[in-house]
């Protein structure tokens, strides 16, 4: 006679609820889906940013969000499948690029993250906002962009009361940032000529000052390999930042989350997906990644974001975006303009041919 665990699922009984949560996820997953399908093909045959075409499709079907169909599988791309995409960053990154940089550029790297939280911090208090705006515009200036406001919204403590909230808040930067870097990526090597910078000046003023990656990759490779080369190794060090932000962000906000809501209300976790970024690090600066592998990991590493801000976009509103007012874009306007003044005053005197 055998004696088995009561609480513990048999195989059958695992296996049920395993296809359970797959058909429960499934329509929700599948819209989120298709609409980053769309919106990847019209960024790679009409041009634009990817990530907006994503959003702004996406709140064209709100109305799917209220269908208890697609709740679930919405919530999963929007929370579970972010992370994994954040995670998967770092196969981006390897040690030997920041060393090539060499520890002036780091220092600016670092320099201009800090700063541009900072400045965040302090407009967004000037202005009389809460201090997750400041930290999630600043995080996504500083850093990368779309893929940073949804990163460090995903470690942000919440409630009931407050979700709604960071997530007009989170889409609105996202909206706002890959606005500005299209804008930047047009007129930043204008800018970079008048100022007589040459090839390598330019490269690090674009991947030290724009958002979002692809458009740094874009203004760099179109004014010569060379600018586009350091532009695109600045920036990874950059998306290098993400995690000790994340992590900072974290735990800021669950000490001023702790002073304004009852233990009961608090929900707050950990990052770890954090810690999938550093091993992800390592795996590729050590190699240790087969090339096939490591390109549908970052394929997989891409898709999974744009399915996610698709899944975000479905369940926002534009009225509640435009609610948020005039003072939510001056931040972050404010904030890239003061990351691209300070770092066109450190090529100055840094980084002179």
């Amino acid at each position: 006679m055998s004696i088995t665990d009561p609480a513990s699922p048999s195989p059958k009984g695992a296996f049920s609820q395993l296809r359970d949560q797959i058909i429960d996820h499934w329509p929700g997953f599948l819209v989120a889906t298709m609409i980053a399908v769309t919106a990847s093909y019209l960024s790679e045959h009409h041009g634009g940013p990817v990530m907006l075409y994503a959003l702004l499709i996406g709140m064209a079907f709100h109305f799917l969000s209220q269908n208890p169909r697609c709740a679930a599988g919405l919530s999963f791309a929007a929370k579970k499948l972010l992370r994994i995409g954040v995670a998967l960053l770092g196969l981006r990154i390897s040690f030997d690029q920041i060393q090539q940089l060499g520890i002036e550029m780091v220092l600016l790297v670092i320099l201009a993250v800090v700063g541009s939280l900072a400045a965040g911090l302090l407009l967004a208090r000037f202005l009389k906002k809460d201090v997750a705006f400041g930290l999630l515009t600043g995080g996504a200036v500083g850093i990368c962009g779309a893929s940073a406001a949804l990163a460090i919204s995903s470690v942000i403590p919440c409630c009931d009361e407050t979700r709604q909230r960071l997530e007009n808040d989170t889409l609105f930067t996202v909206i706002a940032v890959t606005t500005l870097s299209t804008i930047a990526m047009v007129t930043y090597p204008t800018i970079g000529s008048m100022l007589g910078m040459n090839d390598q000046q330019m490269g690090i003023m674009f991947g030290a000052t724009i958002h979002d990656v692809a458009q740094v990759v874009g203004a760099g490779y179109g004014v010569s390999d060379e600018a586009g080369d350091t532009a695109t190794i600045v920036k990874l060090v950059r998306v290098m930042m993400l995690l000790p932000v994340m992590i900072i962000v974290a735990v800021v906000m669950r000490q001023v989350f702790k002073q304004s809501q009852s233990e009961q209300q608090r929900d707050f976790q950990f990052p770890y997906f954090a810690l999938g970024f550093v091993a992800c690090v390592f795996l590729n600066s050590f190699g240790w990644v087969p090339d096939v592998a490591h390109l549908i990991l970052i394929d997989t590493s891409r898709w999974s974001l744009i399915i996610a801000i698709s899944a975000l976009g479905v369940m926002t509103t534009l009225q509640s975006i435009v609610a948020l007012g005039a003072r939510h874009l001056y931040v972050v306007v404010f904030e890239t303009l003061f990351l691209l003044f300070g770092v066109i005053l450190a090529i100055h005197y840094l980084f002179q041919a």
